[in-house]
């Protein structure tokens, strides 16, 4: 009996294999890779205030000082697919650009397309009046007062369990109030 013995693979086809196997290779990391910047592209959270409160306010010392808490009320929203872990995180108030009020927000996670509902409340101490400016010729008091407050989230969104990226988002609005009775007029974000 005579055994048959199959010829040895020539170069071109071993070339042609290879040939193939890169191809396949290369269209695979471009589906991989379009993929991830439409489907899975990391994006910033989205931070918006629902609502400004005044519970307590009090006028003192003949009206030259003010006393009262400020409540903010405010959504953060994460569209991404992947969880947005915050940390480093603050919320702020400022008066004439100073700084009357700061509190760190707990550090904490957000799942993927979720929003989460969050809650400041400061109380603010014999804050002084009258330190608006009125042009250059000074300082002026008068029926309203305007603060800020800014809300700043800062974390990192993993995507795909693989890649980790640094996001941030913040927001900053002005609060208008009466200084006769502490109503909030409005306040635009």
């Amino acid at each position: 009996m005579t055994k048959h013995q199959t010829p040895p693979p020539s170069n071109s086809t071993n070339l042609a294999s290879c040939l193939v196997a890169t191809i396949f290779l290369i269209f695979i990391f471009i589906t991989i890779f379009t993929l991830y910047f439409t489907l899975f592209k990391p994006q910033d959270p989205k931070i918006s205030v629902s609502a400004v409160q005044l519970p307590s306010f009090n006028v003192t010392n003949n009206g030259t000082t003010i006393n009262f808490t400020f409540s903010q009320y405010s959504s953060v929203k994460n569209p991404n697919r992947g969880t947005f872990s915050h940390y480093d995180s603050s919320f702020q108030l400022l008066y004439c650009g100073k700084q009357i009020g700061f509190m760190f927000v707990p550090a904490g996670k957000i799942s993927s397309r979720r929003t989460q509902y969050m809650a400041a409340t400061f109380t603010v101490q014999s804050l002084p009046l009258g330190l608006e400016p009125n042009g250059p010729d000074g300082l002026k008091m008068g029926p309203t007062m305007e603060i800020e407050s800014t809300m700043e989230m800062v974390g990192r969104v993993r995507v795909l369990h693989l890649f980790s990226h640094h996001v941030e988002a913040k927001a900053e609005c002005r609060v208008a109030i009466a200084v006769s009775d502490g109503a909030v007029l409005g306040f635009h974000c």
